[in-house]
């Protein structure tokens, strides 16, 4: 049991230490010396858990996905935009988040797959907006995979000006004015009308999940 929790913290240190390379040098010039020498660790720790700088850089990428599900919620609609609030918050707090999404914008990434993270988020957004559809949220014309689509495009161009006009300081204001233009073409107006588009939704939703998860132990002892 201790040797699999050295495990684990070595493998999150190599992580973190690669998310910091990758943000500041891109993917192209990050090396795997600068890595090893940021991490701390020997080139056979980093082997072990990681074949090649490509393996490492979807490692980091992956790292968005845990930071899913968010708790479900009754009205999808709502769970959708803390779904997307949730993730803005992470962006202006969470390195590992920040690196992953550089990367999956970085077109110099040649040989690294990019798509996942899309993909991921485009599932997640037909999943909600399927359920939100058969619960009456929303209007009769809406496409699921079309509005998904559209979002998700939507949210990573957004994202994109925030880290260059103000190193996504200024990341909630934007998702909040992004999902105040979409929403209205999408969902029912009485459904809007009860839905938290505020600027700090994510950081609420995130409060919420850590209290989930530190609830968690103590209820797999009862």
């Amino acid at each position: 049991m201790v040797t699999q929790d050295r495990a684990i913290r070595t493998r999150r240190t190599i992580l973190t230490a690669a998310a910091k390379v990758f943000e500041e040098r891109g993917y192209q010039a990050a090396t795997i010396s600068e890595i090893l020498t940021t991490a701390g660790v020997t080139k056979g720790a980093l082997y072990f858990h990681f074949a090649s700088k490509e393996d490492l850089a979807e490692g980091v990428i992956s790292e968005q996905d845990q930071q899913l599900p968010i708790p479900g919620r009754a009205c999808k609609v709502q769970q959708l935009v803390d779904t997307v609030a949730v993730h803005a918050y992470h962006l202006q707090t969470d390195p590992l988040v920040r690196a992953g999404v550089r990367l999956s914008l970085d077109q110099q990434a040649q040989g690294l797959n990019r798509s996942a993270p899309f993909l991921r988020w485009g599932e997640i957004g037909v999943e909600l907006l399927t359920t939100a559809q058969a619960q009456g949220e929303l209007l009769p014309h809406v496409v699921p995979a079309e509005t998904a689509d559209v979002l998700v495009g939507a949210f990573a161009g957004v994202q994109a000006m925030s880290q260059a006009t103000s190193n996504y300081q200024d990341l909630p204001r934007r998702v909040t004015s992004l999902l105040r233009h979409i929403l209205p073409s999408v969902v029912m107006p009485s459904v809007l009308a009860a839905v938290d588009v505020t600027e700090g939704r994510g950081a609420a939703v995130h409060n919420e999940l850590q209290q989930t998860r530190s609830l968690q132990p103590a209820a797999a002892l009862t």
